[in-house]
This record gives structure tokens, sequence and C-alpha cells, in this order.
């Protein structure tokens, strides 16, 4: 199975932290993000495309064309936002169910293997924040029946995270633009109107890696075991 890590983006909330180092190279504890990432894959993820662009060599050079077995490849991603990124990885991608990540998630393995258990998922959490997020609306089974990026108002408080599992069907969908960047939120909502996506609730990912004391908030959960 594939994998599709997102890390084209320049990590400006992230500087001056970013100006010589991608963010996916940030090092929480002394291990840089991506490794956190490619860590927490199971067994089952063989092949990882990795969309870069901004200081991309740092990441082609640390990562190589393997790693731990699996088979590494890049794409060129682009500065219009992660939308456009993901899809440039779609020339490896051939009718196929995978596996997308954000390049700025301390993930685990316990939440990637609780999202493959679904045909189709997204991993999710609660928000004091709705604004900042994509928000999730469930129907009455269960699945997601739509995503919104940051809404101004709502009554759902269930974040989308940066972690799912979806097929090739989401290049049938367009990208939305929100405040001058094209997001994946627009794409991966109307995936959710026409397929069973489950939300799956996070127990261990740490999120929200956007700025310089997020590294320190990460460091200290991971010191605490908690």
């Amino acid at each position: 199975m594939k994998a599709v890590i997102l890390a084209a983006g320049k990590g400006t909330r992230m500087r001056p932290l970013t100006l010589n180092t991608p963010k996916p190279l940030l090092k929480v504890n002394g291990k840089p993000i991506l490794n956190y990432i490619l860590e927490s894959f199971p067994q089952e993820i063989d092949e990882v495309i990795i969309p870069v662009k901004y200081l991309g060599s740092q990441i082609k050079k640390h990562i190589g064309n393997r790693w731990h077995g699996m088979q590494v490849r890049y794409v060129r991603g682009s500065d219009k936002g992660s939308a456009y990124s993901f899809m440039a990885a779609r020339k490896y991608l051939k009718n196929e169910r995978f596996l997308l990540v954000n390049g700025d998630e301390l993930t685990d393995r316990v939440d990637i293997t609780n999202c493959l258990k679904k045909e189709f998922s997204i991993l999710v959490f609660r928000t004091e924040k709705p604004n900042q997020s994509g928000i999730t609306s469930l129907r009455k089974d269960g699945t997601v029946e739509k995503i919104v990026e940051k809404p101004f108002k709502t009554n759902s408080v269930l974040a989308a995270n940066g972690v799912m599992v979806l097929n090739t069907d989401i290049f049938n969908y367009a990208p939305e633009i929100v405040k001058g960047e094209f997001y994946l939120t627009g794409m991966v909502s109307d995936f959710a109107g026409d397929h069973k996506l489950f939300p799956v609730k996070l127990k261990k990912t740490i999120i929200a890696i956007s700025s310089p004391g997020d590294l320190i908030r990460a460091e200290k959960i991971l010191s605490s075991g908690r």
C-alpha cells in the first residue's frame, strides 16, 4: 500500500526555524518530524510518495530512495497550497486506496493502524477553536457528511486531522481556495459526499506542529509519556 506525505510548504509560521531547514526536518527531542511519520507506518505501507518544493533537496538527502524497506519517490510540490502539492502525487497513484499524511504531524502507529482498519477514514479530534481547523459534520450513521475549512460559525467541534485513508477517486474533485491558498479540505469534503468516510478519534498523534511553541509542547508531551 502507498502513502503520500505532504512536505512542500515553506512553514512560514515556524520562522525563523524554517529559514534554512524545511519544516518536516525540524527536530522534536532530537528526531526530525518526518522520521516520526515514517516510523509510524505499519508493514503494509511499502511505498511512500513525498511532494517537496521548499528546501526539498534536504528532504531527499535525509530520506533517500528507500527507508526501512519502503520505496520512496518524490514529486515537485506547489506554492499554491496543500491541494496542488497533493495532486502532484497523482502520477504514482493508479486506481488504488492509499494513506495521506501532512508532513507536520507527529503521527503514531496506533492512530495510523486504526485509520487503516476502515476502507476510507480521517483522523479527528475535539477542538476548542473550530475557526482554526477543518471542521467535520457527521451523518446519522456516523460517517462524515462534509468538512468546512476554518468556518466562521459552526455547531461542530470535531476537527479533521492531517491523516486520512482515501482512494484515487479524490482526484475527481476540485480544491477550494481559502484566503488565497488552495486547501485539500474541499476535495475531501466532496469525496465524503460520495463515499462512506469514517471519522477515527485521535489517540496518540500530536497535532498542530505549526509554530516554535508547538515544538516545545510536543517535546513535553513525549517526555511525559502522555
